[in-house]
């Protein structure tokens, strides 16, 4: 299969190439229009940016501000080779054409999700409020050694503005398109040399998105009436010690019919061959599906989410000890109208009730060393506890021969996961460096539970019965980091390693012959093991990257070649087993994904701003066999489109001491792919572009300005998911707001 970026050595070349022209180049010197350095923690430890061996973004809080993104849902399209995706179940994650379709009590997901550094393990829980936000980090590439499991694909981190001495206040409103309306606000009070408090809150109500073809009165879907808050306070204890404590929560209430039908994107879907219609915005984005078996009911879906976290920093001298520690909560409860296809010609109308929780529990102490001499480590212990009960009923399937009431009830769902890490770097001289990690994690997964077949919403023994759920699967792994990174010259950073990931194994609904966790497994519900556990996923990837400053540090180059080997993907759908309908997961067999990215900055003049982008990438199956007889080998991984190019400008205008900013960014993907291997389905997304606009006006001095934004300005509108049901979320259409912020 033809490789679009060429082969890892020819990309290696062209990189140390540029790299070696660009060195000819560079001067130390500073000056007023440079681009500023970014502090980051990727590495668990404070470093520039432009200094760290891992191919990352950073997204500012202000300009997420300014482009108007109050959740994570939206920043994927600034960043190389990532989808932020709002599916129906949560947040989906795709970096580098890894992903993952299990949002359920059991499942895992490929990146990890972190505020603050807090794991947060459910994809529901994950789509909150952006306010207050110091910086959003975004690791590409497996992070097995200091973030632990579930990293094969990279990490998100959103990290939210700590309690300063400073007395500062802010407050902002802004009202849109959709009768959108956002408040937000910040005070931050030191109230003594050894604390300070701070408090933040945010509010955002708007209207569906969707439209109703469905000739009822009921709301559609794409909405949100969200509240959030979050305090904060930081203590100093003596000289040395502080202790950071966060508590946040949130609601939202929304309508969780979110979707329509994959025909309003595509036709001959019947047939096993996706056509993409061209459809226009509005008939995309309209749910017309009225099912012939049952009633429409309103949607309705309420969450809530709270947290509590604590980090403790001591310096000790030679070292400084950290402690992480965190306790969250998350609640659900919502009703939805499913579009289920259970057959090529048969489409049903199927109801969800669904209520659920969530408890999760981790700990982190960690020891990294101080000073400036050749040799810098850090270990650490962790420690994560999640625990998860819920209950999933379908209504009005009865036509394929299953009960008014078709039940999941699971109580509990365990997961645990702990961990010994440590990495340390070595100068070899003053500008070369050698790092070696490893971790080594141990999971444990659980579940009871079943499948029940019910004429009444309460089981009654007399007319209904069970099959029982309960599996056990115990994991371990070791994975590990290897590399070295060079001072080219003092504004050029080279760098490469090798590295593992690994996501751990489950399992799927039923069990194996004799008893699991006290529950015997009768003859009715009995799965073999090989169908019943799916194994951990694991890669290996092999990466070079730059970083440079040139142009008297007013432009900037990051680049990466990446290779991953990728054995037992884990892919998730619908399929009938026992003659009944069940998310099942299996392991894909290998694949392969490597790629090129490049990105950067220019600042052309004092007022004149340009950022760029341009990515390659090859992810494809080598081996998978969905249905053990049609070879899916050669075919794309989802959301990995062949390349991706970038573009923004911003312009600063200055008169009479006032200043206004203008901005554009626009993002053109390839075509790609999202596949339904359980039904040998793939749907072909066109090739798109998107584009952004805003607009800020400040006078010289104020403390107040104004702002507007438009984003998607061509209300380009395709599917960013489509499920084994025949389900698919739309993107979101062209949205627009005007915005007041005073700061004090």
């Amino acid at each position: 299969m033809h490789h679009p970026c060429g082969t890892p050595a020819l990309l290696a070349g062209l990189i140390a190439a540029v790299c070696a022209n660009l060195a000819c180049a560079q001067t130390a010197d500073s000056n007023a229009d440079a681009i500023q350095e970014v502090v980051v923690t990727a590495q668990r430890t404070q470093s520039l940016e432009s200094k760290t061996p891992v191919a990352m973004s950073v997204v500012t809080g202000e300009a997420l501000q300014a482009a108007g993104f109050d959740n994570p849902t939206e920043i994927g399209k600034r960043l190389p080779n990532v989808h932020l995706d709002g599916a129906a179940d949560g947040l989906k994650i795709t970096i580098r054409g890894i992903s993952n379709a299990d949002a359920t009590d059991k499942g895992d997901p490929s990146a990890a999700f972190m505020m603050d550094g807090v794991y947060i393990a459910r994809p529901q829980n994950q789509v909150s409020n952006f306010f207050d936000i110091d910086r959003v980090e975004v690791l590409r590439g497996p992070q097995g050694t200091l973030y632990g499991r579930n990293t094969t694909a990279g990490v998100v981190n959103v990290i939210t503005n700590a309690p300063t001495q400073k007395l500062e206040a802010a407050v902002g409103a802004e009202v849109g398109n959709f009768s959108s309306r956002k408040t937000n606000g910040m005070l931050n009070v030191p109230v003594s040399d050894a604390l300070a408090l701070r408090a933040a809150f945010a509010t955002e109500k708007h209207d569906g998105y969707l439209r109703n073809g469905q000739g009822t009165t009921y709301s559609p879907g794409q909405d949100r009436d969200s509240r959030a808050a979050r305090l904060s306070a930081k203590l100093a204890i003596g000289r040395d010690a502080s202790l950071l404590v966060r508590y946040d929560f949130s609601i939202n209430h929304y309508n969780p019919d979110n979707f329509v039908a994959d025909t309003n994107f595509f036709s001959g879907v019947s047939s096993g061959n996706p056509v993409w219609t061209g459809a226009s915005a509005g008939d995309k984005l309209t749910n017309r599906f009225v099912p012939f078996n049952g009633p429409l009911e309103q949607g309705r879906g309420s969450n809530r989410t709270s947290g509590l976290a604590a980090e403790f920093t001591w310096d000790l001298g030679p070292a400084t000890l950290y402690y992480l520690g965190s306790h969250r909560e998350f609640d659900l409860d919502f009703l939805t109208n499913y579009i289920y296809r259970v057959a090529p010609q048969l489409t049903l109308g199927v109801r969800e009730d669904f209520i659920g929780s969530q408890e999760q529990d981790s700990h982190e102490v960690r020891i990294a060393t101080n000073g400036s001499g050749p040799l810098s480590a850090q270990a650490g212990v962790y420690y994560f506890h999640e625990q998860s009960a819920s209950t999933y009923t379908f209504h009005d399937m009865a036509l394929i021969g299953l009960p008014p009431y078709y039940v999941f009830p699971t109580d509990p769902t365990i997961a645990r996961s702990r961990a010994v890490f440590g990495q340390a770097t070595y100068k070899v001289t003053d500008r070369l460096r050698a790092t070696a990690g490893l971790r080594y994690t141990t999971d444990e997964k659980s579940r009871l539970g079943s499948t029940s077949f019910q004429q009444g919403a309460v089981f009654n023994p007399a007319t209904d019965f069970q099959q029982p759920n309960a599996a056990l699967i115990e994991t371990d792994k070791r994975t590990w980091r290897l590399g070295v990174d060079y001072d080219l010259t003092p504004a050029t950073f080279l760098y490469g390693a090798m590295s593992t990931g690994y996501k751990a194994g489950g399992f799927n609904d039923g069990c194996v012959a004799g008893t699991t966790l006290g529950v015997v497994c009768p003859a009715a519900a009995v799965v073999s093991p090989q169908n019943l556990f799916y194994q951990p996923e694991t890669l290996k990837s092999y990466e070079i990257g730059a970083k440079t400053r040139f142009w008297h540090s007013k432009a900037s180059l990051n680049a990466t070649v990446f290779k991953y080997d990728y054995t037992n993907l884990q892919l998730s759908g619908t399929a009938i087993v026992q003659g009944v309908p069940r998310f099942i997961t299996s392991n894909a067999g290998v694949a392969s994904v490597r790629g090129l990215e490049l990105d950067g900055l220019v600042q052309a003049t004092r007022d004149d701003r340009f950022n760029y982008g341009l990515t390659l990438l090859d992810a494809h199956y080598v081996s998978y066999t969905p249905d053990g007889v049609h070879s899916w080998a050669g075919r794309k991984l989802d959301r990995s489109p062949s390349n991706v190019v970038t573009l923004g400008y911003e312009r600063r205008l200055r008169f009479a001491n006032h200043q206004l900013r203008a901005g554009i960014n626009a993002r053109r993907s390839a075509a790609f792919m999202i596949g339904i291997p359980s039904q040998q389905l793939q749907y072909r997304i066109p090739a798109i572009t998107v584009a952004d606009a805003t607009l800020a006006y400040q006078p010289a001095g104020a403390a107040w300005s104004l702002g507007a934004h438009v984003n998607n300005l061509g209300n380009k509108i395709i599917p960013v998911t489509v499920d084994s049901f025949g389900m698919s979320v739309p993107s979101t259409p062209r949205t627009y707001g005007v915005r007041f912020d005073y700061r004090y």
